[in-house]
């Protein structure tokens, strides 16, 4: 009886043990469950009022802008305040442990990270960049760079530069933290959202480091640590150069403490051939472009790099006039024509008056009939350049629209500058005003297409260009094929032979047939770097019709199709180069094209199986 006793209550303890373990297992997951549905609700409470915190801030970044354009600081400040407060606390609401433990969560997690690190993006911004900005730069703004009795106040710039280069390095840091949000797993409102912010934080990086270089150069430039002496190169694109025209004229300014004063001019064609090159370039340079740009001042921009051209100008002027140069400065009439929108019309000493909408007709066509010898024609051009130089000095003119169209020059590579100070020169490389060859980047395959006249006259006022680039991988290797494209067009009237002057057709003196345009093109493709056993090569030319004159060549590690088109009145024709590129460079091209009077119309295409990629 008793072994039977103890068996039964052994049964009844053990039984009691399961319900006692069922109950605390099932508490366990009611309490499990509880706790997620509160993290749930605590996440999607935190979620809801982060989201509203971000809706509040993105419209106030745009009154910011708009505050600091039209002086209103006070108001700036007090928004920049607010943008702030809203950033902080969405980071905030975003950033507690409860939800970094839902961003393990399948398929809510890559939803709650992004959210996460965009909140916390913002809010460096935010408080790291904007309110700095505002609160230390904004006073100054466009009316700052603005001469008063004909010199700029450096001291706020001077003072401000720390600020904005704090400010840039936020911004860089935050591209590159922006850049690196996984959206792959999130739902369309949060990929659209993260690219929104990704695509505003590049450009927003890309401005403010134009900024941020444009306060460290421009005191030192304006003579904050002493006077400085700049060479000013205007060209004429009537007669293109592969850096953009003929230099018609030229003059050299002086800064000295924030002012800048028009020292001496000087006439392209009254310039003296030198009879030894003024600096020694490369054999293979030579062989591209000879020694004419290094002996003839009109031929500075015949080679497309505008550093080795500042240093070819500089020369050229320090050996004529004994005046070291410490820096050139590059433009044309129609970047002339896009500051005349800011200044106004000025009056020529000829009686002639230069507006907007006349200046590159008038500089680069009537000058032609109306002054016949070249050296008035010259004059007109130093006396244009010095009209609209003495308008923007005397400071009576609105800057936002002088700035607005300084930068609209610089983007289409008419305006460009080079330095004799490595410091200052290493500030410019990369940037829009540098002029340096095309490069391969992380994001893109940079190509060149450049012209030079072969007339000998002016008849690329007449010329109109189009350029297309096409890339594809289609080797077993990786390698892209590239093929880069360009249209030539004469659009002169059938009678130019006699109804353009002379001086403009040529007439015949360079083996040209009067009113025919003869450019000679050359396109480069990608540079470049590394093992060479997979350096970029020409893979064929193309130059449009048989017999043209065509061939192969280098710059610089870049290998280079010239290409000769000769064009009759309403002719034209498109010749092109197949290039296999280094394994791993972009499909996204980058093209640099020499800045015509009649802006080139470019077009670019990604795998669309054309015929010169090989080896499919």
């Amino acid at each position: 009886m008793g072994s039977h006793s103890d068996s039964r209550r052994g049964k009844r303890e053990r039984a009691k043990k399961n319900r006692v373990r069922r109950r605390v297992i099932g508490w366990s997951i009611v309490g499990v469950v509880v706790l997620a549905v509160a993290a749930a609700a605590w996440i999607g409470v935190r979620a809801w009022l982060a989201k509203g915190e971000l809706e509040a801030a993105i419209p106030l970044a745009s009154s910011i802008k708009t505050e600091v354009a039209a002086g209103d600081t006070d108001k700036a400040q007090e928004t920049a305040d607010a943008l702030a407060r809203h950033a902080a606390e969405a980071a905030r609401l975003t950033g507690d442990p409860i939800w970094r433990a839902g961003e393990v969560v399948p398929f809510v997690g890559p939803n709650l990270a992004a959210v996460r690190q965009a909140a916390a993006i913002t809010d460096s911004i935010a408080s790291g960049a904007v309110s700095p900005l505002v609160a230390d730069v904004s006073a100054i703004g466009v009316a700052g760079f603005q001469p008063v009795n004909g010199a700029i106040d450096l001291a706020p710039i001077v003072a401000a530069e720390p600020t904005v280069t704090a400010a840039s390095a936020v911004f860089s840091d935050a591209h590159t933290r922006a850049d690196a949000i996984d959206t792959s797993g999130t739902i369309d409102q949060v990929t659209s959202a993260v690219a929104t912010l990704q695509s505003a934080v590049a450009d927003s990086d890309s401005l403010l480091d134009g900024v941020d270089n444009a306060m460290q150069l421009l005191p030192k430039m304006l003579g904050a640590d002493g006077p400085r002496h700049y060479l000013l190169l205007f060209q004429n694109p009537a007669e293109l150069r592969a850096g953009g025209g003929i230099t018609s004229a030229l003059a050299m300014v002086e800064t000295d403490n924030g002012k800048v004063t028009l020292r001496q001019q000087a006439s392209g064609s009254g310039y003296k051939r030198f009879t030894a090159p003024v600096v020694s370039i490369p054999d293979e340079l030579r062989g591209l472009y000879s020694d004419r740009a290094t002996t003839f001042v009109q031929n500075t921009t015949l080679v497309p790099e505008f550093p080795l051209t500042g240093q070819i100008a500089s020369a050229m002027w320090s050996d004529s006039y004994g005046t070291a140069v410490d820096g050139v400065i590059s433009f044309d009439p129609v970047a002339l024509s896009y500051l005349l929108k800011a200044t106004g019309p000025v009056t020529l000493p000829t009686g002639d008056q230069l507006t907007s909408d006349n200046a590159v007709k008038f500089l680069l066509s009537d000058v032609y009939s109306l002054y016949p010898n070249p050296a008035e024609q010259d004059a007109v051009f130093a006396t244009a350049a010095k009209a609209v130089f003495d308008r923007v000095s005397s400071g009576n003119i609105d800057p936002k629209p002088l700035i607005d169209a300084l930068a609209r020059s610089a983007n289409e590579n008419r305006l460009k500058l080079w330095s004799s100070h490595a410091e200052d020169q290493q500030v410019l490389t990369g940037t829009a005003l540098a002029g340096e060859l095309p490069v391969v980047s992380a994001d893109s395959t940079g190509i060149g297409v450049y012209f030079n006249d072969g007339t000998g006259a002016k008849m690329d006022y007449y010329l109109t260009t189009a350029v297309n680039s096409q890339a594809e991988v289609c080797r077993a290797d990786g390698r892209p094929a590239i093929r880069v494209s360009a249209t030539l067009t004469n659009t002169a009237p059938a009678d130019a032979a006699t109804a353009l002057p002379e001086y403009v057709t040529g007439g015949g003196a360079f083996g040209v047939t009067p009113g025919n345009v003869k450019t000679l093109v050359y396109l480069y493709g990608p540079q470049s770097e590394g093992d060479m056993k997979d350096a970029s090569i020409i893979t064929s030319i193309d130059a449009g019709i048989a017999g043209a004159a065509s061939r192969g060549a280098f710059d610089s590690g870049r290998p280079v199709a010239e290409i000769s088109v000769e064009l009759a009145p309403g002719e034209s024709r498109t010749v092109s180069a197949d290039f296999l590129a280094q394994p791993g460079n972009p499909l996204q091209i980058n093209a640099q094209i020499t800045p015509t009077i009649n802006p080139t119309v470019y077009s670019t295409e990604i795998n669309t199986g054309f015929s010169g990629c090989p080896i499919r």
